[in-house]
């Protein structure tokens, strides 16, 4: 008896626990929903300047979950039933009637928040999809809201909800469709150029000649204003031009993201304007660009920012609040209403939640560089003046538009720190080795302002020696090639850079290593300054090698990569139990490596640990330490400089929302200063004209 009761009590309180649950489910999801629009709004932004895999993971599930809440939940008012154990179902209906009024919210959340409308860039791809989702969950909701059969007081509310609603979803369609790669390169692509009226020109030539008079074709130079750096002083800028020169470079270098060819005309004047900046200023103008790429690839900010999405916002704040006035004004002045004082309670969140989650996109709207630019063309000074103050409140010039760290990756250190263990030998069976691999051996650090400072500086001092489209052409090609022409040292270390690119990166990467290790003399500033960067560059490529390889151009590196640290492995495994990385370096150089490891080893393994080992005893044979450094240092930005380049676009724009790369950043940076394979339109129209002289 006594277990026939306890039987009965569980059973019992399951059934309780089960009622409370069937009454409270669907108040659960349409708060979670709403949950989860705030935290997207405010924190969808922060990824394109940041590298937090938290942050990345759990902005994915915020991004897929809102959509599939807010669709179950509509499906769930569809199927809405009276739970079993309610006594009187009509009363029940009357008081929990107000639910289905959260359908247009529910629409109104499916819309998004202007802050993302895609999580990767594929996402925009889809919007077709969307398209559909968009009909059948406004039909689902109209469906819901009419089976129920509302009463005044919530149909009228209902309405604006449902204005607001189709407007926010159709919003976000609309947003995919123009980030979508062939909407964006079809909005991009010029009006065709005929060019000039061949045919007819060759056809006066002819009637001419055949009427015995002597022609001749004439062809005029074409005057070009050309870039003369070394005549342009650098000076500083106000934050005001800054914003607006970045967005006027925008609207003509977002073409690269859709592989769309420039102009000399677009080369002569970018060259004009960075020349004349600090480096600093460079980097600003280049970070708004890729902010606002940012927010055209993943937000709402190509629909918001027009003439029609400004109306648009308009009208879904003005619904909603009327909407929100009507639904406590009817509902008080309603004689009799038995809706649950938790569901008006919640409705009212609602209407808070909606609006305060307007309220705050417009304020973003307006705080943004899209807004200011738009204000400079007009008459509106004094509200311009005001968005700049707040700009430079909540986006100050020195805080970095992008994530501003590079990431670290050493062959050397990870090949002594990975032993294998269960946990290793688990995560391989479940093919995770690698993340895990990945997430204990590389770290970020900032890119520092000497480094950037370095680029521009080198790739200024290309700019001034170019003197044709050719030589633009030449010097993107270059891969540590000029840099040890310049120095004079092509002769000895040519072979290193005119292997395959992976190669060069392994044998350049170890090297400097080895040479690190090796160097006692590392101790004075100016040199510790070049050691720096060297090896801040060399790990930052390795990594871009081992885990960005689509980055890079094609080939093996990643195979190249996994040989010479098998080999480095077994080399240090052999030698030494345990060591640490100023040890094993020296290990490495005691090597006798005078014959060439392929002629000894074959061609199998495509290791490159001994034949950096050559590299590095050549370098440390460049007397003194400085002289070293120095060849180190610009070969490695010239490497940085010509794997940005030879990246494809679309890899560049997949990184933007991952906190940035700074390799997109040195595309970036090359292509204004005018090097770059985008360049193919190098003159205008010819000037020919003829020229009839008369017997």
């Amino acid at each position: 008896m006594k277990g026939n009761g306890t039987s009965t009590h569980n059973m019992s309180m399951r059934e309780g626990l089960l009622t409370v649950w069937n009454e409270w489910e669907i108040r659960v999801l349409v708060l979670t929903s709403l949950a989860l629009q705030v935290f997207l709004l405010f924190s969808a932004g922060i990824r394109k300047r940041n590298v937090s895999g938290l942050l990345g993971v759990l902005l994915w599930l915020a991004y897929l979950l809102a959509d599939s809440i807010a669709i179950y939940a509509l499906g769930y008012l569809s199927q809405a039933r009276v739970p079993k154990g309610v006594d009187d179902p009509e009363f029940f209906n009357r008081a929990h009637g107000i639910q289905v009024f959260w359908a247009p919210f529910l629409l109104l959340h499916l819309g998004g928040q202007d802050t993302i409308t895609a999580f990767s860039i594929e996402d925009n791809e889809l919007w077709k999809r969307h398209l559909l989702s968009l009909l059948s969950q406004v039909a689902l909701a109209v469906y819901v809201f009419s089976k129920s059969r509302p009463g005044d007081d919530i149909l009228y509310p209902a309405v604006f909800m449902f204005l607001s609603g189709i407007l926010k979803y159709g919003e976000r369609t609309w947003a995919l469709k123009c980030a979508s790669m062939d909407n964006l390169r079809s909005g991009m692509v010029t009006t065709p150029d005929p060019g000039p009226n061949y045919a007819k020109f060759m056809e006066e030539y002819r009637f001419t000649r055949e009427a015995g008079l002597q022609a001749e074709i004439v062809i005029e130079p074409e005057r070009r204003a050309g870039v003369t750096s070394a005549a342009i002083t650098e000076e500083t800028v106000p934050y005001a031009t800054v914003i607006t020169e970045a967005r006027c470079f925008f609207v003509t270098f977002k073409r690269l993201f859709v592989n769309l060819i420039l102009s000399f005309h677009d080369r002569t004047q970018s060259q004009a304007t960075f020349l004349r900046l600090t480096p600093g200023q460079a980097y600003k103008v280049i970070e708004i660009e890729l902010s606002l790429m940012y927010d055209t690839l993943h937000s709402k900010a190509v629909v918001i920012h027009t003439w029609y999405g400004r109306l648009f916002r308009c009208v879904t704040l003005v619904s909603t609040t009327t909407a929100c006035v009507l639904f406590n004004v009817l509902r008080k002045g309603r004689r009799g209403s038995s809706y649950d004082g938790t569901d008006i309670f919640i409705t009212n969140m609602l209407f808070g939640g909606a609006l305060f989650l307007e309220v705050s996109a417009i304020g973003m709207m307006l705080v943004s560089y899209w807004t200011y630019a738009a204000l400079q063309g007009s008459n509106c000074h004094w509200l311009s003046h005001l968005i700049l103050r707040c700009i430079k409140y909540f986006r100050p010039e020195n805080r970095a538009k992008w994530s501003n760290l590079m990431a670290q990756h050493n062959l050397i250190s990870f090949c002594l720190q990975d032993k294998p263990t269960l946990l290793t030998k688990v995560l391989s069976l479940l093919g995770l080795k690698g993340r895990w691999e990945g997430w204990l051996n590389i770290r970020h650090i900032d890119v520092s302002s000497d480094l950037k400072t370095l680029v521009f500086r080198e790739l200024k001092d290309k700019a001034a020696s170019i003197v044709d489209a050719e030589s633009y052409r030449k010097f993107s090609n270059h891969r540590g090639q000029w840099a040890l022409q310049c120095k004079g040292y092509y002769k000895e270390l040519g072979w290193s850079v005119e292997v395959e690119f992976d190669e060069s990166i392994l044998l350049w990467h170890i090297a400097t290593d080895l040479c690190f290790y090796s160097d006692d003399s590392n101790d004075n500033t100016k040199l510790a300054q070049y050691v720096s960067i060297s090896r801040a560059v060399s790990d930052y490529m390795l990594f871009l090698l081992a885990e960005r390889p689509f980055m890079l151009t094609a080939g093996i590196g990643q195979i190249r990569f996994g040989d010479t640290c098998a080999e480095a492995k077994n080399f240090f495994g052999r030698e030494m139990a345990r060591t640490d990385k100023r040890a094993a370096a020296r290990m490495v150089l005691e090597v006798n490596a005078e014959i060439a490891p392929k002629d000894v080893k074959g061609d199998r393994s495509k290791s490159v640990l001994f034949d950096a080992c050559r590299l590095a005893k050549s370098l440390l044979e460049l007397q003194p330490a400085n002289k070293r450094w120095r060849l180190i240092r610009v070969v490695w930005v010239e490497m940085l400089c010509y794997a940005a380049s030879k990246c494809q676009s679309n890899f560049h724009a997949k990184q933007l929302s991952n906190g940035g790369e700074l390799l997109t950043v040195v595309w970036f940076l090359m292509t204004h200063l005018g090097m770059g394979e985008q360049y193919r339109i190098e003159a205008g129209h010819a000037r020919a004209k003829l020229i009839v002289e008369k017997y």
